[in-house]
């Protein structure tokens, strides 16, 4: 296994709706490699844009904060039901240095696929739903300063133009 370079804010592929996985072989190796890069840049999600592949998959584990969370990974995930509502100051490994106030829901139920193409569906609070947001975010061509208020957007610019060039 080995951590993998990020993509960071300027590359196409952040921008990029992914395709769904259909063939689970395709994955094995890739999902230790995701898990990997995540360690490796401390993050707590990843998705597999964020290492320059084209697949509905993402890897989360916040089981510094939650032991009841066990890491985690979610192929051809989808949101299907939203409740509440809840502000919180993200980071993203894709867009480095640059913090947003993001308003999410605070409790999604999600529908997705395991690591062997069997289908699922559960409820998530918290910290876990909050960044199965995010990182769905990431599935769908979108990043946190897409939230950003007009502020934010001013105060973030320059940062945004130097990871750009």
């Amino acid at each position: 296994m080995a951590a993998l370079p990020v993509v960071t804010y300027g590359e196409s592929i952040l921008r990029k709706v992914l395709e769904p996985v259909e063939d689970f072989e395709t994955i094995e190796d890739l999902v230790p490699n995701m898990f990997d890069t995540m360690y490796e840049e401390e993050g707590i999600g990843l998705a597999a844009n964020q290492i320059g592949v084209d697949l509905n998959v993402m890897v989360i584990d916040i089981s510094h904060a939650d032991e009841n969370c066990p890491p985690s990974t979610f192929v051809n995930g989808q949101i299907i039901e939203r409740s509440g509502s809840e502000s919180l100051d993200e980071g993203c490994l894709s867009v480095p240095g640059v913090r947003v106030d993001v308003t999410r829901s605070e409790k999604v139920t999600f529908a997705y696929q395991d690591l062997k193409g069997n289908h699922h569906e559960a409820k998530f609070d918290g910290l876990m739903a909050t960044v199965i947001q995010h990182e769905m975010d990431h599935l769908n061509g979108l990043l946190i300063i897409d939230h950003a208020s007009q502020l934010d957007k001013h105060r973030i610019r320059k940062q945004l133009k130097e990871l750009a060039s």
